[in-house]
This record gives C-alpha cells, sequence and structure tokens, in this order.
C-alpha cells in the first residue's frame, strides 16, 4: 500500500514491513478513479500536490519483460548488464569543518551552460555508493537532459572521495549533509535546491529534512528505497537470499576501509579494526568501526538512533519517498 503522507510531504510506500509513525496524522481517502489504486492518500498532500501527479499516478507499472517474476533476478541482472552512461564530470573537493573530505561531483560545463537560477539537485547515493554507479549516472543524466544542474555527494571515502581523518560517514552523522547542502546554496544562491537518496543516502536526507523542519533549505526531495527502520533493516538482511545483499556491501565496506587502513593504525578504545577490515557482514563492519567512531554503545544503539522513521513526522518540505 503506497501513501501519500504527513501534511506537505509525499510519501509513497510500497513496502508492507517499513513504515513511518503516523500517529497524529489526517487520513483523507480517495477513490481509485482519482488516482492509482496502489495508493492511499493522508493528509495535505492531496490538494497541494497530487493534482500535478494526476496523469503519472493513474498509468499502470509494466515489469522488464521476463526477469521481472522475481525481484533478486532484476536487481541481479541489472548489476551485471545496466548501462551505465558516459558523461564528463568535474569533480571538487570539499573540506569540512572537523577535517574530514566529500568530493562533490558536477557534470563538466554545466557552470558555463546553464544559467544561475537552473534548479539544483544534490544526489545522495547508497552505502558505499557514488557517482560511478549506473543508478546515480541514469538520474543524472535524465535530470541534466530536463536542464537541472545536478552535483553527486560522495561521501568520505565512496566515489573515490579522500579520506583524510580516521572516521568515514554513517547513517547518524549529518555534519556533511548540513555543510554541502550550504555550500551548493552559496554557489547558486538565485536557484532552488532540490536532493534525491537511495537507501543509506535517503536515510540520511530524510533525517536531514526532520532535524531542519521549517528551516530546511531545501524546496523539496524524494527518498529511494529508504530503510527507514535500521534495526528491521538489519534483521531482514539475515534472511534468506539477503545474506548476499549484505556479504556484497560488507565486502564493498572492507574495500574501502583497506584503501584508508594506515589512518586508523593506532586507534585504541572500543575500536575493533580487524573486525572491520575483515568484516563479513554490514553490521561486523558497524560494530568494529563505525558505532564506536560516532560514540554509541553498540550496534543496536546506533541503528535505533540513526533510524529516518523517528524523523519523517518532523519534514516540513515536500517529500516524495518510494518504496
Amino acid at each position: 500500500m503506497a501513501k501519500l503522507s504527513l501534511g506537505s510531504t509525499f510519501s509513497i510506500f510500497h513496502s508492507r514491513h517499513i513504515r513511518p509513525p503516523l500517529a497524529g496524522c489526517h487520513v483523507t481517502k480517495m477513490t481509485v478513479a482519482d488516482h492509482h489504486p496502489s495508493l492511499e492518500v493522508v493528509g495535505g498532500a492531496r490538494d497541494r500536490f497530487l493534482p500535478s501527479l494526476h496523469t503519472n499516478l493513474r498509468l499502470p507499472y509494466n515489469p522488464f519483460p521476463l526477469i521481472a517474476w522475481n525481484r533478486h533476478v532484476e536487481t541481479i541482472f541489472a548489476s551485471f548488464f545496466r548501462s551505465i552512461p558516459q558523461v564528463r564530470l568535474r569533480r571538487e573537493c570539499l573540506r569540512v569543518k572537523d577535517g574530514g573530505s566529500v568530493a562533490l561531483d558536477w557534470i563538466s560545463g554545466d557552470h558555463r551552460r546553464l544559467p544561475p537560477d537552473s534548479p539544483v539537485l544534490i544526489l545522495l547515493p547508497g552505502l558505499t555508493g557514488g557517482s560511478q554507479d549506473s543508478y546515480v549516472r541514469h538520474m543524472l543524466t535524465k535530470a541534466n537532459g530536463k536542464g537541472w544542474r545536478v552535483v553527486v555527494f560522495n561521501s568520505r571515502g565512496c566515489g573515490e572521495s579522500p579520506v583524510t581523518t580516521p572516521q568515514f560517514y554513517s547513517a547518524s552523522f549529518l555534519g556533511d549533509t548540513y555543510e554541502v547542502v550550504k555550500h551548493v546554496g552559496a554557489r547558486y544562491p538565485e536557484a532552488n535546491l532540490y536532493a534525491v537518496g537511495w537507501s543509506l543516502g535517503a536515510n540520511i536526507l530524510v533525517r536531514y529534512l526532520g532535524k531542519e523542519s521549517h528551516a530546511c533549505p531545501l524546496s523539496g526531495a524524494v527518498s529511494l528505497c529508504n530503510p527507514f527502520n535500521l534495526v528491521i533493516a538489519d534483521e531482514d538482511f539475515h534472511k534468506g537470499f539477503n545474506n548476499v545483499y549484505d556479504k556484497a556491501l560488507a565486502r564493498a565496506l572492507c574495500k574501502i576501509f583497506k584503501k584508508h587502513a594506515l589512518l586508523f593504525e593506532d586507534m585504541g578504545g572500543e575500536f575493533n579494526i580487524p573486525l572491520a577490515a575483515n568484516a563479513k557482514s554490514v553490521r561486523d563492519f558497524d560494530e568494529g568501526l563505525t558505532r564506536v567512531s560516532f560514540g554509541f554503545k553498540s550496534v543496536d544503539d546506533y541503528y535505533s538512533n540513526s533510524s529516518s522513521c523517528d524523523s519523517i513526522k518532523h519534514v516540513k518540505r515536500p517529500l516524495l519517498c518510494i518504496q
């Protein structure tokens, strides 16, 4: 069941398992004739935003031929065979307040080609993702083709972003997001700012929107495949075929970590560097490194305090969530 929810916030949820708290929200029922039957509209979104989506929401979903009978087949097929659009990028390395660094990848030439008031779209990839990934490249080229200025926010260590301090990024840490949005907004003060996040990037984005609430400088955002509740997401990672994704992400985390292992050589305290360097699961990596780096007493404490399901009720900007 999908939802348009939380006042001025769009939330479309196709997941049956992970849902944001909706206590206190006004529910407005719509007829099937008004929208696609998989949607339920909640709050003020119906009158404020639904008319602009009216045509698209009535179109049927046409899955990819042959392989769409199974979501795992679709995922694996895409990872091996989906095209990666070729685009020239211009990298900007941003040094943040704590001495860390992130990499912002802009489309080369757009600073000359596009007018200064062109809308700006900030892309936040998923865990270990960056501007090299096909899903990011497709969004980047599609938006740019519509006249948007697009920038990929590569978190510390991702997309070959430099790591200059013994700390990566996490679901709990919003400091880099604050600085990136502020930096991009200052560069293009005449433009409206928007953001799209995938998976962990979506979780971080929704937490940022909730923390900023009415003061948020973004004009709107999209959350794609957001885990919302990281405790439940972690439990699901260890069930059935999901173990394949867990191990793949763990390998990607270890690969990033090993490139910068010298920065962590003399870490003491509760850090378990060998566990992080040889993690067999995302949870192992978070136990050995992430939860200690960001001051949590346990992995479950880190997950429960970093979930965007607790933030979404505070979002005051238009937000489209697709699960």
